[in-house]
């Protein structure tokens, strides 16, 4: 019998086009320009405020005006930043499970579930999710006066465990997955509640690390809601305490700009720590098989 003998896997040749140059060119002047304010900015955090008050926010390399004083004055306790930096991470933290969690709670039961009424609900969904927070900013304002939640965690985190993005995101996600993995589940004898924790929730990473970006992001640099809330400064978060450094007595640009420059850090860390996951979740929405 002769023998036959199959080709072997090989990668194809990387082709040069110029449409492959055009696109390299292309997203090296966005990654430029993207790039360029964070540059921007954290070379005035090594200035002096009296030279930013005078040249404003610029390029120009001048060594032996750069120092990091500014980085100094905000860590050595001569202000409260590293304990706005801590509040922030606990409220932000605090923020993403509990949305995460009732979020997708909630877009399970639209997705894989049948009720009465459920169609009329979605909609309600969708409608709260194109109204402005400023809309709903006096009624929810006096909900939280009501509760005696004013000045805590809990009057900045709860008005939004719910929100209607993630429950739409998490929503569309699972409409993708086949319900027999719920019908398997049930003959292998998960009640509803396992189910969802042994069968699904692993199923969602993706999503989570999507919308967990997101929400951190939201929860981070939100400012105009925990400005309602608060009333103590040692409560305040970073976007709130920052903006406390902006007074009649004096203008601290300088630290306010280091202050802003070492604010981005956890958040660059957090996408990069899930960057592939994050195209993941966006990515996804059906399952072959």
């Amino acid at each position: 019998m002769e023998r036959v003998d199959t080709p072997r896997d090989s990668k194809e040749p990387f082709r040069f086009t110029w449409g492959t140059l055009a696109l390299l060119v292309l997203f090296t002047v966005l990654t430029v320009i993207v790039l360029f304010p964070f540059y921007a900015i954290t070379l005035a955090s090594l200035k002096p405020a009296k030279e930013l008050l005078r040249y404003g926010l610029n390029v120009r390399w001048d060594i032996e005006l750069m120092s990091f004083s500014n980085y100094g004055y905000l860590f050595t306790g001569q202000t409260n930043y590293l304990i706005w930096f801590r509040n922030s991470a606990w409220i932000t933290i605090l923020q993403s499970v509990l949305t995460l969690f009732v979020s997708a709670c909630v877009g399970y039961g639209f997705a894989m579930y049948e009720f009465k009424l459920k169609s009329l609900f979605f909609t309600c969904v969708l409608i709260i999710m194109m109204v402005p927070m400023e809309i709903i900013m006096l009624p929810l304002y006096q909900q939280i006066v009501g509760m005696r939640l004013i000045d805590t965690v809990w009057g900045v985190v709860l008005p939004f465990v719910a929100m209607p993005l993630p429950i739409f995101f998490f929503r569309q996600f699972l409409s993708g997955l086949p319900k027999d993995l719920l019908d398997a589940g049930r003959v292998d004898g998960c009640n509803e509640y396992g189910i969802f924790a042994r069968i699904v929730m692993p199923l969602m990473a993706p999503s989570f690390a999507a919308m967990g970006i997101f929400i951190g992001m939201s929860s981070w640099n939100g400012f105009l809601w925990p400005l309602i809330v608060w009333r103590t400064d040692t409560k305040f978060t970073l976007p709130i305490g920052l903006n406390t450094l902006l007074s009649p007595y004096g203008n601290n640009y300088d630290v306010l700009i280091a202050g802003s420059v070492f604010a981005i850090v956890p958040i660059v860390i957090l996408f990069f720590c899930f960057q592939k996951y994050f195209i993941a979740g966006m990515t996804a929405g059906s399952v072959k098989g």
